[in-house]
């Protein structure tokens, strides 16, 4: 079942700059990955579906209401990352955590300080003068700690070092395993391999493609034949270079990753 569908979305900003006829979908229980380089439309297509912008044309819904129509009852079944995060930042970390906890009526065994405690944060000082990673590391509590079902992640480990990065590459995993549905825009090409389970490509406003991880890397593989003077050669051969060896023929696949397919889309040659 679709949790999220756009459907032709459209927002011509003029001169090229917008999205046009967006399409796609995320079903229950996915983890679905969105990159495209920065301004390609990304956090465009978000902030439609967070209900901050309307439509030109076409539709965006989230259980089947419209974004911009039901914001209000989206936002509160949702958790949120945006690309900037802002904060009050007169407050300390704890105080803007407990503001939230008020605001979206959480109980006191909401997740606050299991997150706190997973990501190593000390919420106890100004946010001002918090680091990157620091106020990145707040965001994220604050997305998950009422444990929603739908999760819209927009660039979410920015900032973070690695450990923290695979820590929230783990919560990731964790959460899909609970059925939770994610759209997550990342330029960190191993977090969006590990966790998403289709991915959609954006550039200059339109999709370019949209396929599971998977398909794109098979669509995207390169496949070399190679013979040798001997059987015996060519079995050292395919022993070597990991190949499938018919006689005096081997047959090697190279596979690529996700980051080698998404630089043919945007900046290699195109095959």
């Amino acid at each position: 079942m679709s949790v999220l569908t756009i459907n032709h979305l459209t927002r011509d900003y003029g001169g090229g700059k917008g999205i046009f006829d967006i399409s796609f979908q995320v079903e229950q229980g996915e983890a679905f990955g969105f990159l495209g380089p920065n301004g390609a439309g990304k956090t465009t297509t978000i902030r439609h579906m967070m209900g901050f912008l309307k439509p030109m044309s076409g539709t965006c819904t989230i259980q089947g209401l419209d974004c911009w129509k039901n914001s209000s009852i989206i936002q509160s079944k949702l958790g949120y990352i945006p690309g900037e995060i802002s904060f009050f930042d007169d407050m300390t970390g704890t105080e803007f955590l407990n503001f939230v906890a008020n605001y979206r009526k959480l109980s006191h065994e909401n997740r606050m300080k299991e997150l706190i405690q997973r990501f190593d944060l000390n919420p106890k000082g100004k946010i001002k003068k918090m680091s990157k990673g620091m106020k990145q590391k707040i965001g994220i509590v604050s997305a998950f700690m009422h444990d929603p079902d739908i999760l819209i992640l927009d660039e979410p480990t920015s900032g973070l070092d690695p450990l923290m990065q695979n820590r929230f590459v783990q919560l990731i995993e964790e959460e899909k395993k609970r059925g939770k549905t994610i759209l997550l825009s990342s330029h960190m090409f191993e977090e969006v391999e590990r966790t998403c389970d289709r991915i959609a490509m954006i550039r200059d406003g339109r999709l370019v493609t949209v396929d599971s991880v998977d398909a794109l890397r098979e669509r995207h593989m390169h496949r070399y034949t190679v013979t040798l003077d001997t059987p015996e050669l060519a079995q050292a051969f395919a022993e070597d270079f990991h190949g499938i060896c018919d006689g005096k023929t081997v047959t090697v696949v190279s596979s690529r990753s996700l980051e080698s397919v998404f630089m043919q889309y945007y900046g290699g040659d195109q095959e």
